[in-house]
C-alpha cells in the first residue's frame, strides 16, 4: 500500500510507481492509466484555476460515474477546492438547497443525462445566486498546468481530534426529507478506504465493479483504495442488469461490488445461466454496505458464485466504520457487518444511556478518524455528538462477544404500536426468506387506533405470484415471530424506491400507503 501525506500527494505517488498501470475502464471501451490520471487532473485543475477556482473555492458538482468525474474529484483536489459531489438523483428543491448552503462558487453539471436536463435544473436553482453553472460531458475545461500554484500541503495523519482542512462536503443521501452536509478531510476517506481495504485483501490485481454513484461518499473512499493499492475500477455510468453485467463479464471483475440490489441482480443473473457457467469466474467477493442485507442473501450467493457477501457499516457521516474479514466464517459474514476497523472504536448506548454489554442492544455511537468533521450547518452538531464526543449514528444494534456488529434498525424505523417496538428489520428479514418476495420493506403508518401499524411492501420474486396476506402473516408465524409484531397491512408493488446507495427510502411508501 502506497501512503503519502494527503490524497493529491498519492495521486502523483502511484502515478511514478505505476504509470502504465490501469486505473479504469468504462463500459465504452476507454481506458485510463495511472499516469494519464495525474496529468489530466493537472490539467483540468489548471482549467479550472482559469475560472477561479482555487484552495478553500466551494465547487459543487454533479456528473454520473465517468473518467471524467475521477478526473473532476482529482483535478478539484489538486486545486484544494472545497468539494461537494451531488447525487443525480437529486433535483431543484435539493441542488438548490446546497448550492446555497455550501455557497457554490461554480456548480459543474452535465448538459442532459438520462433523459433529464442537468443544464436547465442548473442555471435556475442558481439564478439569485453568485454560483456560475459550468457544464461538463465528456470534456472537461484544461489549460497547460505548468502556471499552478503548488498544491496545498494537507497532511491527513495528524491525530483525530487535531484539526484537518475539510475538502469534501457529503450530502445525506435522502431516507429522510432534508439533506445534511457533512464536512470531510483527506483523513476521512483514507481510514473509511484502507479500513475496507484491508479486510477484503485489495491488491494491485483487483478488477473492482464501481457501478453506484460516484458523487455517494463511498466514490471517494474507492478513489483513494485504487490510488493506495494500484486495483482497476470497471465503471458503468448506468447501472444496467444486462449491459453492465456484460461489461462486468467481459472486464473479469473479481470484486463484485457493491450492495444488496447489486447482488440480488448478479444472483438472478447466475440463476439464468446453464449448470457449470460462472457469471464471474475470477470474483473472490461481493463487498457490500450502505443498505441493510438480509442474512439469507449471503448463505444463497455462496452457494451461487463458491463467494458469499463481505459486508460493512457506515454512513455519509462516518464512512466504513466496520468492515467484515474475507475470511469470517460464514454466520459472520451473513449476520453482522463485522468488527470496527483499524483506529475506529464503537460503543452501543442502551435509552437509559447506559453502555450495553455483548449481545445488548441499543444506538451505535462512533468515534475515530472516519467521522465527520461537523455539518455545514453547525447547529446541527450538539445532537450529533453526545457529552463525550461519541457519534450518534441513529442505528440500533448489537455487538457480540468478538465485536462483531449486528444492525438491527433505526431508532427512527421503530413501528409503536400501543406503545410497544416493533422492529422494522425484523420483520423485513423474515419476509425475504419466503419464496415469493423478491424484495421487502417494512413502514410504520398512522392509525387512529393503534398509534401506528405495521405495513409489509412487497415486490414479488421474478416469475410468482404476488404474496397473499394470509401466506404472509403464516410465513411470519411458523418463522417464529409473535403476534402483536405480524403487519396489518400488505402492498405489492413492482419495486421499491430507493437512493444512490441502496437504500429503501421509506418516507415515499409511508406518503404512498399512509395518505401522509
Amino acid at each position: 500500500m502506497l501512503e503519502a501525506r494527503n490524497i493529491w500527494d498519492l495521486v502523483v505517488a502511484r502515478a511514478d510507481a505505476t504509470p502504465d498501470r490501469e486505473m479504469a475502464v468504462d463500459e465504452t471501451g476507454r481506458r485510463m492509466t495511472f499516469g494519464d490520471y495525474r496529468d489530466r487532473c493537472e490539467r483540468t485543475a489548471a482549467g479550472l484555476a482559469r475560472l477561479g477556482v482555487g484552495e478553500g473555492t466551494p465547487v459543487s458538482w454533479v456528473q454520473p460515474t465517468t473518467l471524467e468525474a475521477m478526473v473532476l474529484f482529482g483535478a478539484l483536489r489538486r486545486l484544494g477546492a472545497v468539494q461537494t459531489p451531488i447525487l443525480p438523483i437529486y433535483r431543484e428543491r435539493e441542488v438548490g438547497f446546497i448550492v446555497r448552503q455550501t455557497g457554490a462558487r461554480l456548480l459543474v453539471t452535465p448538459s442532459t443525462w438520462r433523459d433529464f436536463d442537468y443544464a436547465a435544473m442548473a442555471r435556475g436553482v442558481v439564478e439569485g445566486t453568485g454560483t456560475e453553472v459550468l457544464e461538463v460531458d465528456r470534456e472537461l475545461p484544461a489549460d497547460d498546468p505548468a502556471d499552478l500554484p503548488p498544491p496545498p500541503d494537507d497532511d491527513m495523519h495528524v491525530p483525530t481530534g487535531q484539526p484537518v482542512p475539510a475538502r469534501y462536503v457529503y450530502y445525506t443521501s435522502g431516507t429522510t426529507a432534508e439533506p445534511k452536509g457533512a464536512r470531510h478531510g483527506d483523513r476521512s476517506l483514507r481510514a473509511a478506504s484502507v479500513g475496507m481495504s484491508e479486510r477484503l485483501g485489495l491488491a494491485e490485481d483487483d478488477r473492482f465493479a464501481f457501478v453506484f454513484p460516484i458523487t455517494h461518499i463511498a466514490g471517494g473512499v474507492y478513489i483513494y483504495a485504487a490510488l493506495a493499492y494500484g486495483l482497476t475500477f470497471v465503471l458503468d455510468a448506468v447501472f444496467d442488469p444486462e449491459r453492465t453485467i456484460d461489461l462486468l463479464r467481459r472486464e473479469q471483475i473479481t470484486q463484485g461490488g457493491a450492495g444488496t440490489f447489486f447482488h440480488q441482480t448478479y444472483l438472478a443473473a447466475q440463476r439464468k445461466l446453464p449448470p457449470g457457467e460462472k457469471l464471474f469466474p475470477k470474483v473472490r467477493t461481493f463487498p457490500g454496505g450502505g443498505a441493510p442485507k438480509p442474512p439469507s442473501l449471503h448463505h444463497e450467493m455462496k452457494e451461487a458464485f463458491g463467494v458469499g457477501i463481505v459486508s460493512g457499516y457506515g454512513l455519509t457521516e462516518a464512512p466504513i466504520l466496520t468492515m467484515n474479514h474475507r475470511d469470517a466464517p460464514d454466520e459472520v459474514l451473513a449476520t453482522t457487518e463485522g468488527p470496527a476497523v483499524a483506529g475506529t472504536a464503537l460503543r452501543i448506548v442502551t435509552p437509559d444511556g447506559k453502555v450495553a454489554g455483548v449481545g445488548e442492544e441499543g444506538e451505535v455511537r462512533a468515534k475515530g478518524p472516519q467521522v465527520t468533521l461537523g455539518y455545514v450547518d453547525s447547529s446541527l452538531d450538539a445532537e450529533a455528538f453526545d457529552e463525550e464526543g461519541w457519534f450518534r449514528t441513529g442505528d440500533l444494534g448489537k455487538l457480540d462477544a468478538d465485536g462483531n456488529l449486528t444492525i438491527t434498525g433505526r431508532l427512527k424505523d421503530v413501528i409503536i404500536r400501543k406503545g410497544e417496538n416493533i422492529s422494522a428489520k425484523e420483520v423485513e428479514d423474515l419476509l425475504f426468506t419466503h419464496p415469493k418476495v423478491g424484495d421487502v420493506a417494512v413502514v410504520g403508518l398512522p392509525d387512529p387506533e393503534t398509534g401506528e401499524r405495521a405495513c409489509a411492501v412487497v415486490v414479488p420474486a421474478p416469475g410468482a405470484e404476488p404474496l397473499t396476506f394470509d401466506e404472509m402473516r403464516e410465513h411470519l408465524l411458523g418463522a417464529g415471530l409473535i403476534t402483536r409484531k405480524l403487519p396489518e397491512q400488505l402492498e405489492v408493488v413492482d419495486a421499491l424506491p430507493r437512493n444512490a446507495s441502496g437504500k429503501v427510502v421509506k418516507y415515499e411508501l409511508q406518503r404512498r400507503f399512509g395518505g401522509g
